[in-house]
């Protein structure tokens, strides 16, 4: 690991439940220095390794005026859930955003790294829809030329105080906590928490040399909480 300057890096999702988690995890990480969070809507977290870029969509012209050089890694927690939703519309949120996102961050760091939250089962050749399109956006980092590793997480435990942006989930939380604590231990290859998928980027972030491509749920909490 290289660890004589401090990371920076850029952090896509971080509203989300599991973005609010990586979040808070490189707060806490002395290493890291800054970080940089991407949103669409304003954002009210403060602390002093912050910086907020707010663009009205992540289209390529609204990402073609942002200044991204300097950042070590892309960490990318974005991503819809799929209820209620077709396959193409899914697919334009999933995927297509994701590769707008990872070429404007490619253009401005060519030797950069991208971690991206998949989820359990990807597979581009899935009959699934939602794992399907999680396995072409997986693609898309094949394809990009950066260096990145594609995270797999099953069921993920909120562990740091976040709080899900939908309501219904915050309900199961609340009342399936207890739980889903006890599964965790019964079934390492399916639940993992905030915190696992936080600490596990940031391991991807400090390697130097060749990373993983794929982490399954199994390895990241294993590994990393």
């Amino acid at each position: 690991m290289n660890q004589a300057r401090g990371k920076q890096v850029l952090l896509v999702g971080a509203t989300g439940l599991v973005g609010q988690g990586v979040l808070e995890v490189c707060l806490r990480a002395p290493d890291v220095t800054r970080v940089t969070v991407l949103v669409r809507r304003p954002f009210d977290v403060r602390h002093h390794k912050l910086r907020v870029m707010q663009v009205p969509a992540f289209t390529q012209a609204a990402l073609a005026t942002l200044d991204l050089r300097g950042l070590d890694a892309c960490l990318y927690c974005a991503g819809p859930l799929p209820v209620g939703m077709s396959e193409a519309a899914y697919r334009e949120a999933t995927v297509a955003t994701l590769a707008r996102v990872v070429d404007a961050y490619g253009a401005a760091n060519p030797g950069g790294f991208v971690a991206y939250v998949s989820g359990l089962g990807a597979d581009a050749g899935s009959r699934i829809m939602p794992l399907r399109v999680k396995g072409e956006a997986e693609a898309v980092l094949t394809r990009s030329g950066l260096a990145y590793a594609s995270l797999r997480p099953g069921v993920v435990r909120p562990v740091l105080g976040e709080t899900s942006p939908h309501r219904w989930r915050r309900g199961l939380y609340a009342l399936g906590d207890p739980a889903l604590a006890f599964a965790a231990r019964l079934l390492p290859g399916v639940l993992t928490t905030t915190r696992a998928i936080g600490q596990c980027m940031l391991q991807l972030v400090r390697m130097d040399g060749a990373r993983p491509a794929i982490i399954d749920n199994a390895a990241i909490a294993r590994n990393c909480d």
